[in-house]
């Protein structure tokens, strides 16, 4: 039975850690990196074609938007979620491959013009589809037997709508243990989701700390700050531009709009329009308002209750199409603009940035976690000018940000999760943090808390019957590209490669077979060999 961790050690994006337990072969999330990759992310043990099953804590692509990269490298097992998980991947994992394949798009008209070769995107549309249908959606608290010896249940983390922590039992050689998934653990007291969820007990403990190194202090008045920097935009004929992840945050900023207005906060600029520009989000928006019995807290369903849309009102003004996207920048009344991507890496914030960060009188509004070396982050630490589309912008709005508003549970969050387990587990493992980080909260845990705990580097190991590591990890830095180098297979190419490390696993899985059966496979694929061989 051993734990192996791939994605997201020392590092805060690209979720991925790979578990063998009575004989089943499972991921636990599989996540894009985002912003520069800093640490090499060692390979998984398998082929992807060899998997039984990804589990998957919740929808953000950091988390899941790999999985139909994996698609195309063979991956047929299946994708256990929550539904609202399910229900969320089904277009995160769209937008995510629309977005690869117009950015190949763009990339290769200028590599053409330049005489550069062209790239591939990560996957395609096609993956994309092949993928979300392996899902298969799970409510809250219901133990599943997914093997003989395997058995999972979902546990709500209050993070994002169908979020979870994954309860692990796996059983060997008449020995069991038990290995929880944190995911990202929610902070408290937000709006229309639960708080987080305990686990009572655990053997293994593998736990994100993306802010295990500060607190979020009191909780500022969100919607009096918000309707304040609204009013403060407004005066001075700016827009409020926005960047936020389209699946979570732009909910909660529609809640609290919803009540600023209700309430009459702004005054001077009538029914002041609020633009979301993001069919993601508008999509996302439709999915939060078919689970709210499951996952809205009790303000939320009040407001259900009494017949209000907790997330609509006047003014809002939904932008699907790229023409109506472009007509925001077009008129000159000032106004929200809420856009994703939330670290400003993709999407039509891109745009709204290009039309608005050279324009005195707009503020650029940050209030959500932004990664090391994204445009957001750049932005927030006083970058005098930036480069969209091939053009040098200056960077003249107001850069703000809202405190404390994250989706994250803070240092305190964190301990408060991991110190409700009842017995204290044999080994907590720290990741989903930047560097420092990991190694700072696992300090924390150990001295304070006498906590088994440590931070361990992508490729590590652990051997949980045993409880004893199998290999170390180690931090290796990326390479920089050397010229002339032999790349990787990529590329349709790869997915050739792919294809055939597939038909191995199929060969393996049919060993035992009826010779007439396997007789007829062996002519089915001398044939396919005939054909093709050059």
């Amino acid at each position: 039975m051993r734990l192996m961790f791939s994605g997201a050690a020392h590092e805060v994006t690209g979720s991925c850690h790979y578990l063998e337990a009575a004989g089943v072969k499972m991921l636990i999330d599989c996540g894009m990196e985002q912003g520069v990759d800093y640490y090499v992310n060692q390979e998984i043990p398998v082929h992807p074609s060899e998997l039984d099953y990804i589990l998957l804590t919740h929808a953000h692509v950091d988390h899941s938007g790999m999985i139909p990269f994996f698609y195309a490298r063979g991956f047929r097992g299946q994708v256990l979620c929550t539904e609202p998980t399910k229900e969320l991947c089904d277009i995160m994992l769209r937008d995510s491959a629309h977005i690869q394949e117009f950015e190949a798009e763009w990339k290769n008209r200028k590599a053409k013009r330049a005489g550069r070769s062209e790239v591939e995107p990560i996957y395609t549309m096609q993956d994309a589809l092949g993928a979300i249908r392996l899902f298969e959606g799970y409510p809250y608290k219901e133990r599943i037997q997914i093997a003989e010896n395997v058995e999972i249940q979902f546990t709500d983390v209050g993070h994002l709508l169908g979020s979870s922590s994954i309860e692990i039992w796996a059983t060997e050689n008449d020995i069991t243990r038990k290995i929880v998934f944190s995911g990202d653990i929610g902070n408290y007291d937000q709006p229309i989701l639960k708080d987080p969820e305990y686990t009572k007990d655990a053997d293994y403990v593998v736990m994100e700390s993306t802010y295990g190194d500060r607190l979020h202090g009191d909780h500022p008045e969100y919607v009096k700050e918000l309707a304040r920097i609204i009013q403060s935009t407004l005066d001075r004929g700016g827009n409020l531009v926005i960047p936020s992840f389209a699946v979570g945050r732009t909910q909660q900023l529609l809640y609290y709009i919803r009540q600023i207005k209700e309430e009459k906060m702004v005054t001077g600029h009538g029914c002041f329009p609020v633009y979301v520009d993001s069919p993601l989000a508008i999509e996302a928006t439709n999915i939060f308002n078919k689970n709210v019995i499951s996952c809205f807290d009790e303000e939320a369903m009040e407001l259900i209750m009494e017949g209000i849309n907790p997330l609509s009102f006047d003014g809002l003004k939904l932008s699907i199409t790229s023409d109506q996207s472009k007509a925001i920048n077009f008129d000159n009344h000032p106004k929200v603009i809420i856009s994703a991507s939330g670290m400003c890496e993709a999407g039509r914030i891109r745009h709204h940035l290009k039309h608005n960060l050279w324009k005195k009188e707009s503020v650029i509004l940050f209030i959500g976690y932004q990664a090391l070396n994204t445009l957001g982050r750049s932005l927030l630490e006083g970058a005098k000018e930036v480069k969209l589309f091939g053009e040098t912008i200056q960077v003249k709005a107001d850069i703000r940000r809202l405190e404390g508003m994250s989706g994250h549970a803070d240092k305190d969050g964190l301990i408060r999760w991991v110190t409700a387990f009842e017995e204290k587990p044999k080994k907590i493992f720290i990741v989903h943090g930047e560097d420092t980080v990991c190694d700072l909260f696992a300090d924390t845990l150990k001295q304070q808390y006498d906590l088994d705990a440590s931070a361990p580097f992508s490729g590590a190991e652990f051997d949980l019957i045993r409880n004893e590591w199998i290999k170390e990890g180690e931090k290796i830095p990326v390479p920089k590209i050397e010229t002339g180098k032999k790349k990787q297979p990529s590329g349709v190419y790869a997915r050739l490669l792919a294809a055939g490390q597939r038909l191995l696993t199929v060969i393996k899985h049919n060993e035992g077979g009826a010779n007439k059966d396997l007789a007829k496979f062996a002519d089915q694929i001398n044939s396919l060999c005939d054909k093709w061989d050059r």
